[in-house]
């Protein structure tokens, strides 16, 4: 088989049986369009870590919210409801990151509807791909954390990169793709954005089964190694680059051979 074949065989593959352990298994539980864009932001920002760990901080979300993210985040008073992340930290996330993180998701909400609204107001369909996109969806939660609490912290920084400084945006584009890209395991909720302007979400298994598949010649996981995986998958599905992503990216995790 030639690359293409293999990349379409492991697509196929991986269809919505090889869900788990994949943080996209908690949009899933979910129906309303609502609850799935929410709990897909929150779900992307702590899609970093040992699987096990990011399955246990998403579930005592859900659990916080009591299976309902989008009310939670709309009604959510920060005096009162900051008790209820007693105790809870994820990585480079202290407690008091994520009570600022519902507070700045729920400020969004508030001002725009939904995060697609917010994100599609700086969208351009002339733009190369998303950059510019992710880059403004970024700058205004870190804007709103300034004017709201002061300093930016490092844990609220890590979940708002921005491409120009050289990060790959890994989890913003996770997040993209799971909302763009339309098939059983991505939602195209937000279908004003195409999905061959969307760039593949690249950690260090993306990075590495990429370089052996000669996708990239760069040895740094930055945005300009992204631009260029996806600029390599799209001589392959000009329309939909990014659908191998999924497959790629579990082939590296389970360890498995392309």
């Amino acid at each position: 088989m030639n690359l293409k074949q293999k990349l379409d065989y492991h697509y196929n593959a991986f269809d919505i049986s090889k869900l788990e352990p994949d943080p996209l298994q908690f949009l899933h539980l979910f129906n309303d369009e609502k609850d799935i864009e929410v709990m897909g932001l929150i779900a992307s920002l702590f899609a970093y870590g040992s699987v096990k760990q990011i399955a246990n901080s998403l579930n005592k979300i859900i659990e916080i919210s009591k299976n309902e993210p989008y009310n939670f985040i709309r009604q959510f008073d920060f005096q009162k409801d900051k008790i209820k992340f007693n105790g809870l930290k994820h990585r480079f996330y202290t407690e008091r990151d994520i009570t600022h993180l519902f507070s700045l998701i729920q400020t969004a909400y508030r001002e725009f509807g939904s995060l697609k609204n917010l994100f599609i107001k700086e969208f351009n369909k002339s733009d190369e791909n998303v950059k510019n996109g992710v880059t403004n969806f970024s700058e205004y939660f870190l804007t709103n954390y300034k004017k709201m609490y002061g300093n930016i912290s490092n844990g609220i920084k890590f979940m708002f990169p921005l491409p120009q400084k050289g990060s790959a945006c890994k989890r913003m584009n996770l997040f993209l793709r799971w909302m763009v890209r339309n098939d059983e395991l991505d939602f195209g909720l937000w279908n004003e954005i195409p999905p061959n302007k969307l760039i593949i979400p690249v950690d260090t298994h993306i990075a590495r089964i990429c370089k052996q598949l000669k996708l990239t010649k760069r040895k740094n996981v930055n945005w300009k190694m992204a631009e260029e995986i996806t600029g390599k998958l799209r001589r392959f599905d000009p329309v939909d680059p990014v659908k191998y992503d999924f497959a790629l990216c579990h082939i590296g995790m389970r360890k498995l051979e392309f």
